[in-house]
């Protein structure tokens, strides 16, 4: 699904020299590489504040702590999306509320986000599924009538840009309250391990951000709030210092392979090519088809591993059926749209290093199969 080893190749000399430094000056904590890396993100984004932490889990949590939600407090997002956004919900003692989500871009709707408001709601989680922005203008609309916080789940989405209705432009995580992000290997921006960042521009916030990744503190050994111990690394800043320069090209050519497996797949039949949401450009984390239903995905899946070829199926089961996550509000199939995505979505390899060669043999097996 990704090729990790190929695109370290491309930039080996910059990440070994970035590696070799944080080992000569042993600032395996806090090294300013961190520091480096925050700022030359910053300016990336467009947003005064990023803080780098451990993983985009820890800063959805922080996130959602620097916000001061109560237990009890109601959070809507997406069902259709990784465990992560409702988990730190769960885990904070807050409600998740989930909603449905467009049928074409996956996106989270902003009809269903209004109509699951209540007097106890008190944020909006909208994900970046997949690499496009949320509908961010009118999600916003949302949250100033009712003065809800928006915290984006920009983990997919690293690069990609919204354009509003007055012109002005916007990167995925820097138009809510917050962006929180993910720097997994096999992001769009990824380092050789786990780590995550937090976008504001809310000054008074970042602090109290900063505090929280860092035991509640800002002096230290005096600590004025309730915190978590979660760092991004000095070696995994390095790598990412030396990718970051990269990220617009790796976006570039994930829209290349799509751009190929559209032309090839747009006018059959048993598919559904991904469709691009208005506003908003596609950075393709993933490239997730849709089938009809005289395909049988699982067949599908066993002959492509056959042929060599990895598929992924993000997602298989939505958060109102996972175990953990059960809730009587959301019997079977009150949620159509989502439980039919589970059943036919099929995400294909994508990554910066796919070649002509890679994409000609993908394509035709899956029309191979198809032509059966």
């Amino acid at each position: 699904m990704v090729d990790l080893k190929s695109q370290y190749l491309q930039i080996k000399n910059a990440v070994d020299i970035g590696i070799q430094e944080v080992i000569d000056q042993t600032s395996f904590i806090k090294g300013p590489a961190v520091q480096r890396f925050q700022e030359e993100l910053e300016n990336y984004l467009g947003v005064k504040h990023v803080i780098a932490c451990a993983n985009g889990t820890d800063a959805l949590q922080i996130a959602m702590m620097s916000l001061g939600l109560k237990p009890g407090d109601e959070v809507i997002t997406a069902s259709f999306t990784y465990v992560a956004t409702a988990e730190v919900i769960a885990l904070l003692g807050l409600k998740p509320v989930l909603v449905e989500v467009n049928p074409n871009t996956f996106l989270i709707d902003p009809l269903s986000i209004e109509a699951a408001i209540t007097p106890q709601t008190k944020a909006i989680v909208p994900v970046h599924l997949f690499g496009q922005c949320a509908d961010m203008e009118a999600i916003l609309d949302i949250a100033n009538r009712y003065n809800l916080f928006v915290i984006e789940d920009t983990a997919q989405a690293i690069g990609a840009s919204y354009t509003f209705s007055d012109g002005t432009v916007k990167k995925a995580g820097c138009m809510g309250n917050i962006g929180c992000t993910s720097f997994f290997p096999s992001k769009n921006l990824g380092c050789f391990g786990d780590g995550g960042a937090i976008y504001t521009d809310d000054n008074v916030l970042a602090q109290k951000i900063r505090m929280i990744a860092n035991h509640g503190q800002s002096i230290q050994y005096h600590h004025d709030i309730i915190g978590i111990n979660s760092r991004l690394d000095t070696l995994q800043a390095a790598i990412l210092r030396a990718k970051l320069p990269h990220l617009d090209d790796y976006n570039t050519k994930r829209n290349e392979a799509a751009a190929y497996y559209d032309r090839v797949f747009g006018d059959i039949k048993e598919l559904k090519i991904p469709t691009r949401a208005a506003k908003t450009n596609h950075v393709f984390h993933q490239y997730t088809l849709q089938l009809s239903k005289s395909l049988n995905r699982e067949d599908l899946r066993k002959y492509l591993a056959e042929k060599g070829i990895p598929t992924m199926v993000y997602y298989p089961l939505p958060l109102h059926k996972q175990k953990a996550y059960i809730d009587n509000r959301y019997p079977e199939g009150h949620f159509p749209i989502t439980e039919e995505l589970c059943e036919r979505v099929l995400s294909l390899p994508m990554h910066t290093e796919l070649s002509q060669e890679q994409l000609e043999y993908i394509c035709n097996h899956v029309l191979g199969y198809i032509n059966k």
